[in-house]
């Protein structure tokens, strides 16, 4: 298809491109995602022991999910999924549709006739990422309540939202965690400037990937982002859950504070913890992810081009017909313009 013309697809056809893979790859392995998000709550002292006696404490991610579903059922598992996929789909629709507006400007407007740098592809990451986590956020802090709250207590999105909002910080409590999560903008723009540089690297030239292609350099560019941001994670979940028992309900104020009480009581390692299905769960995630994005966006090329052979296609049959009306006599030929 060399000698065919590229289509540029819009804005909203990435966003939706974009957030069919994040749902789709949720969606298949969100019993990672209840787990990674239960072993960065948990908090245990110096000694090991749980600060709460009633709360479960997971040795390793098969001890979480074999528990869960022993104790909980198969639907432990997918506790809050609904919001959760609410979330993913309306933060990576406005990534997605944030990241193709800015990088579109940034080609326009740059003198540069070369790719973005490494730095560039981060800072435009970065921008997309923190205008859509400004708009997005609630339900993240929704979903991660509902995910680590105690089986009798646990409610629906709109219970859950409700509880936040009567809670001590009020309607701003929706937005908890948003300087942790402005700051995590890193991790998307690591991960998507990667993915470009990647597949520059790897693939030169090649603009529609395979799908084990796309699903390799998803998986490789999340893992690089994880392990550079998982103790940001791992305090951003604590600023959205519901504080330890320690503090007497008392919520954390900031990432920082977050961090030094896991430090304190845990240990600096512990800020890395939950980072196995963090990472798995982040590696299946970004594969199934970019790989459907790409068929997705290809999709919409084909749709495209059917639609412009249909256009086509229509307009000569009507100039066929038009020729052979004129031909018959049917039909007048066109006048003819006067030259003076």
């Amino acid at each position: 298809m060399a000698g065919q013309s590229k289509f540029e697809i819009s804005p909203w056809g990435k966003a939706v491109a974009g957030a069919s893979g994040a749902v789709l790859a949720n969606a298949l392995v969100y019993p990672l995602d209840i787990v990674k998000t239960k072993l960065q709550v948990q908090v245990k002292s110096a000694e090991k022991t749980p600060e709460d006696p009633n709360a479960p404490v997971y040795a390793s991610t098969w001890d979480a999910l074999s528990r869960i579903s022993a104790e909980e059922g198969i639907r432990g598992l997918y506790a809050g999924m609904g919001g959760s996929l609410i979330g993913v789909a309306s933060t990576n629709f406005a990534y997605f549709y944030w990241y193709t507006i800015v990088r579109t400007l940034y080609t326009k407007y740059s003198k540069s006739t070369s790719a973005p740098s490494t730095a560039t592809e981060l800072s435009l990451g970065a921008l997309a990422g923190a205008v859509a986590q400004i708009f997005t956020i609630p339900v993240a802090v929704v979903t991660t309540r509902q995910q680590t709250a105690y089986k009798h207590e646990r409610k629906g999105l709109i219970a859950t939202a409700k509880e936040v909002v009567e809670g001590p910080d009020g309607i701003t409590g929706l937005w908890r965690g948003l300087k942790a999560s402005l700051v995590l903008v890193v991790n998307p723009a690591i991960t998507y400037g990667a993915y470009e540089r990647l597949k520059t690297a790897m693939f030169p030239g090649k603009v529609n990937l395979r799908p084990w292609e796309a699903f390799m350099l998803g998986a490789m560019s999340k893992a690089l982002a994880t392990l550079a941001t998982q103790p940001l994670i791992v305090a951003k979940v604590g600023l959205q859950s519901k504080p330890p028992p320690s503090r007497n309900g008392k919520p954390f104020t900031s990432f920082i504070e977050v961090m030094k009480f896991i430090i304190e009581n845990e240990g600096a390692l512990s800020l890395f913890k939950g980072i196995g299905p963090q990472i798995l769960k982040g590696l299946l995630v970004q594969g199934i992810l970019m790989m459907t994005k790409e068929r997705v966006e290809l999709m919409f090329v084909l749709f495209l081009r059917y639609i412009k052979a249909v256009r086509l296609g229509q307009l000569k049959t009507a100039a066929q017909r038009v020729s052979t009306a004129v031909s018959e006599g049917n039909m007048p030929a066109p006048p003819l313009k006067s030259s003076t």
